[in-house]
């Protein structure tokens, strides 16, 4: 029998929400995905809930959590409908929420996911499993990147060490060798999607075309690459309140570099930290997910940077490159229904293996 489970992922991006409906009776397949756009209003909460938190009320932050949770639900239903899946079939839905606040290295390390469980659960009579990362800060962990687990239970070799390098917002990679490691990079999509927005207005830089139109200004791109974050040694986590426009226009005060150039240097950025840190890994071959797995500009310049080394889609491995993160978190739910932990302290630094997520029943 199918053991149906729904993934809603949302990522640093705010593009909208990935919704899944996978199958883990034998191994992982995504049955159907779909990704449901933010509506115009709630991006743009979203946006200055993220961006300008200083100046945000208790009432903002809880009218942006219900209307979260009430779009998940709808997205659940959404990808339900389109495969044809009722509430009776799905065991649970892994809701990993919208992020709002990470902060693991502050005095008293925290991370904050938007998106009210309760209401998921109320709209669609399916039990929810929600608030993945909190259990793992509570035990000195970054809290991220949790999906390194999930990466090895479906993509893990014992012929040849592979690194899977997932490219959202947020760019993190999961080395996949004897001991499991993982960790963020550092800007995936985030930094590019911002600037072209900025400049032009467009969500996103299709295939890097706008990018593909400048060059890269090497003095830029030092500045940028100096930033400590790269220095840091694992494990880290990073997010929006890191790398952000804001981050960007600090060290483009004073220079006079032409929109384009900053887009090609922003995009070289991406690929030489994540190329960095995948040499370190001494990889065998590379496997990548997210939304900047579709940049064409993106996967080319990664292929230069790596050279020599095979890089590959998940698609070949039997996931779509876009529903990695949501099927994650479909699988986390079920790892919380079974009692298993979900959390790998190799990865996030916790000082042991935890069952993640709070259960939330209609």
């Amino acid at each position: 029998m199918p053991e149906l489970f729904v993934g809603l992922m949302s990522g640093t991006s705010l593009d909208g929400i990935d919704a899944v409906v996978a199958d883990f009776s034998s191994g992982a397949r995504v049955v159907k995905g779909i990704v449901l756009p933010f509506d115009d209003e709630l991006r743009k909460s979203l946006l200055q809930l993220i961006d300008h938190s200083e100046s945000a009320s208790l009432d903002e932050i809880g009218q942006v959590d219900a209307r979260l949770g009430i779009a998940y639900a709808h997205a659940a239903q959404a990808v339900l409908d389109t495969c044809g899946a009722g509430a009776d079939n799905i065991a649970a839905i892994g809701c990993h929420g919208q992020t709002i606040r990470h902060r693991p290295d502050a005095a008293i390390p925290f991370t904050w996911q938007l998106g009210d469980p309760g209401r998921i659960a109320a709209m669609t009579g399916i039990p929810v499993v929600a608030d993945f990362r909190r259990m793992d800060m509570a035990l000195s962990g970054q809290g991220a990147p949790l999906v390194p687990a999930f990466h090895s239970a479906v993509f893990g070799s014992e012929e040849e060490l592979r690194v899977v390098v997932n490219i959202g917002g947020i760019a993190n990679i999961t080395r996949l060798g004897p001991t499991v490691t993982g960790y963020d990079t550092g800007p995936g999509n985030g930094l590019m999607d911002a600037w072209i927005h900025h400049n032009r207005g467009e969500a996103f830089d299709n295939d890097g075309a706008w990018a593909a139109t400048g060059k890269v200004d090497e003095e830029l791109l030092a500045g940028l690459a100096a930033d400590p974050f790269f220095q840091k040694a694992p494990p880290r986590s990073t997010g929006r309140e890191h790398f952000n426009l804001q981050w960007l226009l600090e060290y483009l005060a004073g220079r006079r570099i032409p929109a384009e150039h900053v887009q090609a240097t922003l995009l070289a950025l991406t690929a030489e930290s994540i190329a960095r840190e995948v040499r370190r890994c001494e990889a065998q071959r590379v496997l990548l997910c997210g939304g900047g797995a579709r940049n064409r500009m993106l996967r080319e310049a990664l292929g230069v940077s790596l050279k020599g080394i095979p890089v590959q889609l998940t698609d070949d491995y039997g996931l779509n490159a876009d529903f990695v993160e949501a099927a994650a978190f479909a699988w986390f739910a079920r790892e919380r229904l079974a009692g298993r932990p979900g959390n790998l302290p190799s990865v996030t630094g916790a000082s042991r293996a935890a069952i993640l997520g709070g259960v939330y029943l209609p």
